[in-house]
């Protein structure tokens, strides 16, 4: 059985999913998600967890948690655990309520909390289960534009921050950055998470793999972390690239592209951010250099020198 890569150190930020087992609703009734939500407050007081952003759905729920102890499993084994056995107890059931083991996603919360705070909280609107986002009170939405008390275990002033220095100034600027998307289609942040475990710059993904990743063995039951291992960085690509095309600055741009897009974990729209380009720029510069290679044995030749010195070839 494949198992999820768990990238825990303290100060970490995650993006937690966990839904029903068969996809079954975990609330069905107001007092369940009442009770879910002394489970998160008690998490806080107990295990020193931070949560930054959460909405509650019907057979799953989202949360933006930060672990200053480190204690990711702990807090998650509290939160599930506890709520699965109210929710047994209270229907006089026994087995799994949610199905399989909880999704994390590591956060660089300076590129992306933001966006991921306004994707959590707009799931009622995709879910088509409300038509004004003030309607739902199962989220924290409403306490970040001011529309309730907020809970003193809910976190704020991270993400608020970045929309003011004084609290109703920063609420008003958030409702709008909300409504900016409301009934909208937008590119959901968690497409650029890399080895379906990070979300972050290029360089806070580097630092995770150099922290975190480099010199483990490969492991069959953990796909993840051989995804994350076995990918070369954007920045050795350039250098090796860089090196081989002394002569050929702009040629060696698209070169660095294509083989970026062909051998790195990174999504179009951040090799593109690398390079100040945008994602169908780096689909057009790699598809240039992959029809070149055809007919080039010399060029083949010299892309394949650079492959074998960042041990591309293996991967």
């Amino acid at each position: 059985m494949t198992r999820p890569l768990r990238i825990t150190y303290p100060g970490a930020f995650y993006h937690i999913t966990s839904r029903g087992n068969e996809r079954k609703e975990i609330f069905i009734s107001r007092a369940d998600k009442e009770k879910f939500l002394f489970y998160l407050e008690s998490a806080t007081r107990r295990y020193d967890a931070i949560v930054h952003v959460y909405c509650l759905m019907g057979n799953h729920y989202h949360l933006l948690l930060e672990t200053p102890s480190g204690n990711l499993s702990q807090i998650m084994r509290h939160i599930n655990g506890a709520y699965t056995t109210y929710f047994n107890t209270k229907r006089q059931r026994c087995g799994h309520l949610l199905q399989g083991r909880f999704n994390a996603i590591l956060v660089d919360m300076d590129e992306y909390s933001k966006e991921l705070s306004r994707y959590i909280h707009l799931n009622p609107i995709r879910a088509k289960m409300i038509e004004k986002l003030e309607d739902y009170r199962w989220s924290s939405y409403l306490d970040y534009i001011g529309n309730r008390n907020p809970p003193a275990w809910l976190e704020r002033n991270f993400i608020l921050g970045y929309f003011g220095k004084k609290i109703r100034i920063a609420q008003k600027n958030y409702r709008k950055f909300i409504e900016a998307r409301l009934h909208k289609k937008y590119k959901n942040p968690l497409d650029e998470v890399v080895g379906s475990t990070i979300l972050g710059s290029l360089n806070f993904i580097k630092e995770i793999k150099e922290r975190f990743i480099e010199g483990k063995k490969a492991n069959r039951d953990v796909p993840a972390l051989n995804a994350l291992s076995s990918k070369p960085v954007i920045e050795d690509i350039i250098k090796a690239v860089e090196s081989a095309f002394i002569e050929q600055p702009a040629f060696a741009k698209n070169v660095s592209l294509y083989l970026c897009h062909r051998h790195t974990a990174c999504k179009l729209k951040q090799i593109g951010r690398h390079f100040n380009i945008g994602e169908s720029a780096v689909s057009q510069a790699s598809r240039r250099i992959s029809v070149k290679l055809k007919r080039d044995k010399k060029l083949k030749k010299q892309i394949k020198r650079v492959e074998n010195k960042l041990n591309l070839s293996k991967v």
